[in-house]
């Protein structure tokens, strides 16, 4: 049986080193990275797509399963990408919505 810890006090910011304005911001936002990088594999998959369609159109390739399975990422990255802005735009209209 494991004994019980008490519970530790919090940290202060002065504590943890946190100086009020005068902490340089962060070289990227982190969501903007994220959705930045959302917005690439949507470039990138649906590049994939085309490229393997032209192949396909062409005669270059005959693998249906490999144009089937890059439609499917191309189109659930783009849903990814839908939804990450949906949730975005819900989360900017519940801060505007709030009182001050």
């Amino acid at each position: 049986m494991n004994p019980i810890v008490p519970i530790q006090k919090l940290s202060t910011p002065e504590e943890l080193g946190v100086s009020g304005g005068s902490q340089a911001q962060p070289a990227g936002l982190p969501f903007q990275s994220l959705f930045q990088e959302a917005v690439d594999n949507v470039k990138q998959t649906d590049a994939s797509l085309n490229d393997q369609v032209y192949q396909m159109t062409t005669g270059q390739s005959d693998n249906l399963h490999d144009i089937y399975i890059a439609s499917q990422k191309a189109s659930l990255s783009v849903d990814l990408l839908v939804q990450m802005r949906n949730k975005v735009l819900d989360s900017y209209n519940e801060i505007m919505r709030m009182s001050v």
